[in-house]
């Protein structure tokens, strides 16, 4: 796969982790106001569903929406229905970077997925580089504090379901538009995501506050799932997986700003970890080289 297109695909993974995080953060005022996790993730669904359709409406892209049902396409939301599932549920227990941190773990198991199913090169140093990221994901999580929760091991759960999906973003239909592909995992989040809220939760009712904060919410998820799912569409799972990573520094930066969730030195060494493992990474890949 050509340079440029790697660094097109790393640079897709960033806004990926910008815009997810952004949404997180706007579910996370959702269930401070009191709404429960799972009416949550159904008011950003329907935010969601209605920005997409929207979109694809302006961009002429509904005449490809049967390409969002094939088999592979709904086995990659069902997979995301499990990732979301669980991360909505540690979320509500647990603070925002540390979930996200534990998630982590995600870039390694695609890693270790595109190589033994795709036969992708990774090399060494990738997975020194990779692994060391790793690390430093959990050290800003700090698992083992007194802040920690049970909760947070959903996190684990949301990062196998997210490699999943993610490592059949290949099975995807090539002529299908990112965003009708996106759609697919909008609507089935939305629909497992409905049927659990009426079975388990009471409706708390939707003020205008709560509904700006839904369609934020629902915006930013668009916009991350069709990053996501873009990244690998341009660029190998080795030069995009390591910046997952950046969906923790985000993480971090908005828990302080808006949650007061500030990091500790510790925290900030991870961080720091974070930083100098994605930056051998893109230096690989502006060398062009397969460490």
């Amino acid at each position: 796969m050509p340079q440029s297109s790697n660094l097109r695909g790393i640079m897709a993974m960033v806004l990926a982790g910008i815009t997810f995080v952004s949404c997180d953060s706007f579910l996370k005022l959702l269930i401070a106001n009191d709404v429960p996790p799972l009416q949550a993730l159904v008011l950003r669904g329907i935010s969601a569903t209605i920005w997409c359709l929207g979109l694809l409406t302006v961009m002429g892209q509904l005449k490809h929406l049967p390409k969002a049902f094939g088999f592979w396409t709904l086995m990659r939301a069902l997979a995301e229905v499990f990732a979301v599932t669980a991360f909505i549920l540690a979320l509500a227990n647990v603070p925002l970077a540390d979930v996200t941190a534990i998630y982590q773990a995600a870039p390694l198991i695609v890693l270790a997925g595109a190589s033994l199913f795709w036969g992708e090169h990774v090399g060494f140093f990738r997975w020194l580089l990779i692994g060391l990221g790793l690390v430093g994901a959990l050290v800003v999580a700090q698992p083992g504090s007194a802040g920690s929760s049970p909760y947070a091991l959903l996190a684990l759960v949301t990062a196998l379901a997210s490699a999943i999906r993610d490592l059949l973003t290949r099975k995807a239909p090539a002529d299908a538009p990112g965003l009708v592909i996106t759609f697919t995992v909008i609507v089935a989040v939305l629909a497992v995501s409905l049927i659990n809220t009426l079975l388990f939760e009471n409706w708390t009712p939707v003020t205008g506050k709560l509904a700006l904060f839904a369609l934020g919410a629902g915006f930013f998820v668009m916009c991350g799932h069709f990053f996501v799912f873009m990244s690998f569409r341009l660029a190998t799972a080795r030069s995009v997986a390591p910046f997952y990573y950046s969906f923790t520094l985000v993480a971090a930066l908005f828990g302080a700003m808006f949650f007061n969730e500030w990091p500790n030195v510790t925290a900030l060494a991870g961080i720091a970890m974070i930083i100098a493992c994605g930056l051998g990474v893109l230096l690989f890949e502006k060398r062009g080289v397969k460490p």
